[in-house]
């Protein structure tokens, strides 16, 4: 139901206003993004889609025009290889790399000005957001008040396990699009890609165990997981607000992942019995319960 486009709100406005924008970074890739500048504008909102997700994904729509309404402008940025924009890199999308991200969302603050920026991530672009917001610590964003994370997976390891391991629906869903991407990325670069043999993996983890081959920088599937992997000793060292939105019915998120992250002065974690997977949703009256909480906080 997150993903379903009869779910979202009118948007018109906010594609009325977005405008492309390529996004240099420090390493010399490129991230697209799609910036709308409110007339009036409150302050930025960046947000980060999901895995297979991308700008164009109903709940980044629907979040985007829910402020975008209210006074925000909106900005919605893809990760390397999400969306329309396989052909920016030639290297291939992978869970950590931080740094294009980190780098992307910095400039996009920088054109906020003096307004007040907060960032918000779906899922993967949620476990994106607070490794960012860890990472801003060190070095800050330009104003950066407050990240949100809507159901981000803590341990991908066991994210993935759960994907293959439930519903046959959920591997069936990502599987898909995952092979689609990678058919789009083999056509842009053939000399470089052939995966031909490894899109007939009939999981989740063991197409990331033959994705490997293309990344000689990690030893192994494990030792990759582990860079973007987070627990309870992450999130110490935190200078901003970071609010988590967590459902105890998330079918691809194991619950114990959450058991022993602890609320500190700058964590706080919503949990919630009812939410899926970036759900949330309330069908009368409608709405997205987290795009109402995460207003009554920038209030």
């Amino acid at each position: 139901m997150a993903s379903a486009r009869l779910l979202i709100p009118p948007h018109r406005p906010l594609l009325e206003h977005s405008q492309e924008l390529i996004v240099p970074t420090t390493d010399e890739s490129k991230l697209l993004a799609y910036y709308a500048q409110h007339p009036r504008s409150k302050g930025l909102i960046i947000i980060l889609h999901g895995w297979e997700g991308s700008s164009s994904s109903a709940y980044v729509l629907a979040t985007g025009s829910y402020f975008f309404k209210r006074g925000f402008s909106v900005c919605r940025l893809n990760l390397r290889d999400h969306g329309e924009s396989h052909h920016l890199n030639e290297g291939l999308f992978h869970g950590a790399l931080l740094q294009e991200t980190f780098d992307a969302v910095n400039a996009i603050a920088r054109r906020a000005q003096n307004l007040p920026v907060y960032l918000m991530g779906f899922s993967l672009g949620a476990n994106f957001s607070l490794r960012i917001a860890i990472k801003h610590s060190q070095t800050p964003i330009e104003n950066l008040k407050y990240v949100f994370a809507v159901s981000p997976p803590l341990d991908p390891y066991k994210t993935t396990l759960a994907i293959d391991n439930g519903l046959p629906l959920y591997r069936q869903y990502f599987l898909k699009k995952w092979r689609r991407s990678l058919k789009k990325k083999q056509r842009l670069f053939p000399h470089k890609y052939n995966f031909a043999e490894m899109l007939r993996a009939e999981t989740c983890l063991e197409l990331t165990r033959d994705m490997m081959a293309y990344f000689p920088q990690f030893s192994s599937y494990r030792e990759y997981f582990k860079l973007y992997t987070l627990n309870n000793k992450s999130f110490q060292n935190l200078n901003i607000p970071v609010r988590i939105f967590i459902a105890t019915d998330d079918p691809v998120i194991p619950l114990d992942d959450y058991q022993s992250l602890c609320d500190n002065h700058f964590l706080t974690i919503s949990r919630q019995p009812f939410g899926g997977h970036c759900g949330f949703i309330n069908l009368f009256p409608y709405s997205r319960w987290y795009n109402e909480d995460i207003s009554e906080i920038l209030k």
